[in-house]
């Protein structure tokens, strides 16, 4: 019977310290439980943009269009040299899925024209961003940086320029009064100030550097190409050479942001860029790149 109880109280520790290492062994569940939150929820990715890849930029810009933007290319007599001139110079990227470009540059015998192309194309590594959302950050950027001027409130016909009342001239006497036969004559005289005021900023002896011709074709954001677009135009100030007229036309589509800068300077002194000429051709290119795109 001692025997019998020995064995017994054997089984009961042996039980015992069986029950105490199993017990233990579950400890990584212990801990994977803790934080019950972490291995339940699923984390959602940001929808990844439109564009994978981006084109060959050297490639994207047809010889017609060359040789509208830089008329000095058809002029050159040398075959290689015409050649060289329209494959341009890739630009050096260290990145080419995520940039790429290419630039001319032709020396003609009126003026010496630049056009350069870049692409860009946006990633986001945020989880909590998508591609496109990052590209409209990186795309605000860019046009804060181009700091365009606010729009006029003139258009062509129409005479917005105010006195002190704060009402457009209108020929009709002082504000707040009626027109008397005193006031007629000098009405006219009073209102003729304000006429070479207003067409001053196409006059040759007012050039603001990012000024245009007109109100139409001042640096503006522009509605009608790709998710968003803007224009900038900028005259060179310097008076000892020739002027410098630089348009950029920058737009984006989906994740990809794509800038045009478009750059003539004439070689005679005085002779002052054409604003519309330059702008339509940039914009003409900027639509497109962004039809190449979206096909």
């Amino acid at each position: 019977m001692l025997r019998k109880a020995y064995v017994s109280g054997s089984a009961a520790l042996l039980v015992a310290l069986l029950a105490g290492c199993t017990s233990g062994s579950p400890g990584s569940a212990d801990t994977d439980d803790s934080n019950p939150g972490d291995a339940g929820t699923a984390t959602v990715a940001a929808q990844p943009g439109k564009y994978r890849t981006l084109p060959e930029p050297c490639g994207a810009v047809g010889h017609g269009t060359l040789d509208a933007m830089l008329p000095g290319i058809k002029q050159l007599t040398d075959l290689d040299q015409r050649t060289k001139a329209y494959e341009g110079e890739a630009t050096l990227t260290y990145d080419t899925d995520r940039r790429v470009g290419c630039r001319w540059k032709v020396d003609g015998p009126e003026a010496t024209d630049h056009l350069s192309v870049d692409f860009e194309r946006v990633v986001s590594y945020d989880n909590g961003m998508s591609d496109d959302s990052q590209a409209q950050s990186v795309f605000a950027a860019k046009q804060a940086a181009a700091d365009l001027p606010e729009p006029t409130a003139t258009t062509s016909g129409t005479s917005t320029s105010t006195g002190t009342s704060g009402s457009p001239s209108s020929g009709t006497g002082a504000a707040g009064g009626p027109p008397s036969s005193s006031a007629a004559p000098s009405s006219p005289t009073a209102s003729a100030p304000s006429s070479p005021s207003l067409t001053s900023s196409s006059s040759t002896s007012v050039s603001p550097s990012r000024s245009a011709a007109s109100a139409d074709l001042q640096p503006r954001v522009l509605s009608d190409l790709g998710d968003e677009a803007f224009l900038d135009d900028a005259l060179s100030s310097s008076g000892s050479t020739a002027k410098q007229r630089t348009v950029t036309v920058a737009f984006r589509t989906s994740n990809v942001v794509v800038t045009i800068e478009y750059e003539e300077q004439p070689a005679t002194v005085g002779v002052v860029p054409d604003s519309k000429e330059m702008q339509d051709r940039a914009r003409k290119l900027a639509a497109q790149l962004a039809d190449s795109l979206s096909g």
